[in-house]
């Protein structure tokens, strides 16, 4: 009796084990985009079923009237952040994934200050893994001036189960009105322009309208998880930025006026000493166009996962043109099959991703076992020289575009909850082309001849590399 226990005992361990070997090398099972009824294949950019195909699917809404500034580097974010940080005065919320000591992390514990000093309500919200290096001393600050600082999903023997999802996302939100999401985080390689090797080269968002509500309620899901509780109300989610920016503006015609204001240094603020960081503002990166807009919250699921449509959807409906920057680019069979096929209908597939200068080598050399089939079909992959290329950016034909912090590779599509902002919008996407072609000047092709030519080592590395891809 004792052995049948002991073996039962066993056998259920075994099981144990496996289950949490499938739970966290689990992918995702899309294979094709297909539409029976139409010839010309799934919708394109250009079509009015595209954004509602992909609303439909990835869960998300995109409204008129935001206002939407694509933000180049430390130098082109860090500015306008903290300008509009200061300007608070009812509500911020900051979600982060990764932080460490440093000039950044200070900058933003002093303006957080200054808002909560000033009334406003301050909520932090710090991912218990890729936060975990800032020191309770970072902490204790924030919280004797009354803002709450929460850890998501802290790393614990009773938490093992969590420990491969991670809040991948990034979130600021000044009272319910400006939104900024991208693949930032409080570390001081994030300064700068992103052509030195300390200086990672990094693309954000900042937006105003309807679409910052979605922003504040991916922080909010996330929040209700780490302390329980929901957030809801005016000072969260304030009636007036639920409305086109355009029609605030045409009611308050002071409305541009005040913002312009409050685009000082602000109260409590020194207008003589601004912190690090603070540089004159990109006036390229600013437009007063309103567009359509809308948040994309991905989180996983079971099955097909809401990152995962939303990446094959976008990959399918290109006709002209397919620019891909992402900082850990490994895509498995069924996307380098979709990525093929575009090329294949003569879509200009170029993919640009980080090189020598990457924080991850394993997933360079990963995403490098792959590139022999893509460069055969006619997809060009550049690698990015100067510095740790850190950003998430898709172009489609000039008119449908994606800033955020999803990556190209099973973690984000399977595991991670990610923040990105989707744009219907030719004169902003047509910005992100005129970026992406200039960070080809820094970048590097790779040639199919390269890849095959490479030592015997390099690609028994690479294809080791590649059997981790499921937990890159």
């Amino acid at each position: 009796m004792k052995r049948l226990a002991l073996v039962g005992l066993l056998i259920a361990l075994a099981l144990l084990a496996l289950i949490g070997v499938l739970s966290v090398t689990r992918g995702t099972p899309v294979e094709y985009v297909v539409s029976r009824d139409d010839p010309t294949g799934p919708p394109s950019p250009h079509d009015s079923l595209f954004a509602r195909t992909i609303e439909l699917y990835a869960g998300t809404t995109l409204h008129g009237g935001n206002r939407v500034q694509v933000l180049e580097n430390g130098e082109g974010t860090y500015p306008l952040l903290w300008r509009d940080l200061r300007t608070c005065e009812h509500t911020v919320t900051v979600q982060m994934y990764f932080a460490q000591p440093g000039v950044v992390a200070d900058t933003m514990s002093a303006v957080l200050r200054e808002c909560a000093q000033k009334g406003a309500r301050v909520l932090v919200l710090l991912d218990g893994f890729g936060a975990q290096t800032l020191a309770e001393q970072w902490v204790a600050p924030l919280r004797r001036v009354g803002i709450r600082v929460a850890w998501l999903r802290q790393l614990r023997w009773y938490t093992l189960h969590k420990a491969a999802e991670r809040s991948h996302a990034r979130v600021v939100v000044v009272d319910g009105r400006v939104g900024y999401t991208g693949g930032f985080g409080l570390a001081d390689y994030w300064l700068g322009n992103g052509r030195k090797p300390e200086e990672w080269r990094e693309t954000n968002v900042r937006f105003e309208g309807p679409t910052v509500a979605q922003l504040q309620a991916a922080f909010g899901s996330t929040w209700a998880e780490a302390t329980g509780e929901l957030l809801t109300g005016d000072a969260f989610f304030p009636r007036v930025a639920l409305q086109s920016v355009a029609d605030r503006d045409s009611v308050s015609p002071t409305g541009v006026q005040r913002a312009r204001r409050r685009s000082g240094p602000g109260r409590g603020a020194s207008a003589e000493a601004p912190p690090p960081g603070d540089a004159p503002v990109d006036a390229r990166a600013a437009t007063d166009r309103t567009v359509r807009a809308g948040l994309f919250h991905a989180v996983p699921s079971t099955g097909s996962t809401p990152a995962e449509r939303f990446l094959a959807l976008t990959i399918a409906g290109a006709r002209r043109t397919l620019y891909i920057t992402n900082a850990y680019f490994v895509p498995d069979d069924d996307f380098r099959r979709l990525l093929i096929q575009a090329a294949k209908r003569g879509v200009d597939v170029r993919i640009m991703t980080t090189g020598p200068e990457t924080d991850v080598k394993s997933t360079l050399w990963a995403g490098r076992f792959r590139y022999e089939d893509l460069l055969r079909s006619g997809v060009r992959v550049y690698e990015y020289q100067p510095a740790n290329m850190h950003a998430k950016t898709i172009s489609v034909d000039g008119v449908w575009g994606s800033v955020g912090s999803m990556n190209f590779d099973n973690r984000s599509l399977a595991f991670n909850d990610e923040t990105t902002l989707l744009v219907q919008d030719s004169v902003v996407v047509g910005g992100m082309d005129r970026m992406f072609l200039e960070d080809l000047r820094f970048s590097k092709e790779v040639t199919a001849a390269e890849m095959a030519g490479r030592p015997w080592w390099q690609k028994v590395r690479d294809a080791g590399a590649a059997t981790l891809q499921r937990v890159l």
